[in-house]
């Protein structure tokens, strides 16, 4: 088994504040889940800390694009740095968010090293970008379009590598039913790129679906895949604590069936997770369920 190495990304910039005066809680996932013992479960190595910068979007207002777009791009510069470095000496990169513009980290240092793919595991499929939308501004839900070079330049083109990931390339699951018909996901159909709702996930089975998956990201053309993981793609009967409590998600032993063969796969490089929310958590039992279920993910315990 690859040696998995655990890196704390414990930035919520790319999310709009849950109130006024607030800041969005999931910084505090990585700790969370570290107190749960996930280093110790996985047996892993310790990669450190990236820390983020404040959270400050200071006079921003809406139509000024991103927010936090100078601090984003130099987080995700140095959160690559350090996934670059532990995907080239051949460890499993664990990445703790954070919200989902750390995603952004990973395509940038796999883009640096070749063309990789990415399964997206997601309630929503955060391609929020100017060609659908005019509501720009939270990184968190537009990581996706970013990543494949649809938004401003600051973001998407960062060392001159855009676009990061090709459209061909991507993989979304765990999109809710009732955002088949939201303009995010016709886009992504329009350009073919597939996204599986929580519905077509049953129907076809998680299982067998991940593993085919896989198998269409193990292509030669590929040097390998990374995994996406927001937390809000389970349901919020077991997940309620993240900013998008919709109901009608996955099911914990249902997305356990879909990771497995999708992280361990030889050609699947890394994994993050994000999103989940430890101030809504105060008893702690979804920090619990998910440290669980990214440890039977990736080990047989």
């Amino acid at each position: 088994m690859r040696n998995i190495v655990v890196i704390d990304a414990p930035s919520n910039l790319g999310l709009r504040p849950p109130a006024p005066g607030t800041v969005p809680g999931c910084y505090k996932l990585a700790g969370a889940l570290r107190e749960n013992g996930i280093v110790r479960r996985l047996g892993a190595s310790e990669g450190g800390v990236v820390v983020p910068p404040r959270y400050d979007r200071g006079d921003w207002q809406e139509g000024d694009g991103v927010f936090h777009a100078s601090a984003l791009a130099t987080y995700t510069v140095r959160l690559a740095d350090r996934i670059e470095r532990h995907v080239s000496a051949g460890d499993f990169a664990l990445v703790l968010g954070g919200d989902c513009s750390i995603q952004l980290g990973a395509a940038l240092a796999l883009r640096r090293l070749g063309r990789y793919g990415l399964a997206s595991v997601d309630a929503s499929p955060d391609f929020r970008n100017p060609g659908n939308s005019d509501r720009i501004g939270a990184a968190g839900g537009e990581e996706l379009a970013l990543a494949t070079g649809r938004g401003q330049s600051d973001l998407t083109d960062l060392e001159g590598l855009r676009p990061y990931l090709r459209d061909e390339d991507v993989r979304a699951f765990g999109t809710r039913d009732a955002y088949a018909d939201d303009p995010e996901v016709v886009q992504l159909r329009e350009l073919k790129i597939p996204v599986v709702t929580v519905s077509e996930l049953r129907s076809w089975g998680p299982g067998e679906l991940g593993g085919a998956t896989a198998v269409s990201l193990e292509k030669p053309a590929l040097d390998g895949f990374w995994v996406h993981l927001d937390a809000d793609v389970l349901d919020p009967a077991v997940m309620p604590a993240v900013d998008s409590p919709d109901p009608d998600g996955l099911l914990p032993d249902e997305l356990i069936a879909l990771l497995r063969p999708l992280v361990r796969s030889p050609r699947c490089v890394g994994l993050n997770v994000t999103i989940y929310d430890p101030d809504l958590d105060p008893e702690g039992t979804a920090g619990a369920l998910l440290t669980d279920l990214v440890v039977t993910a990736l080990t047989d315990v």
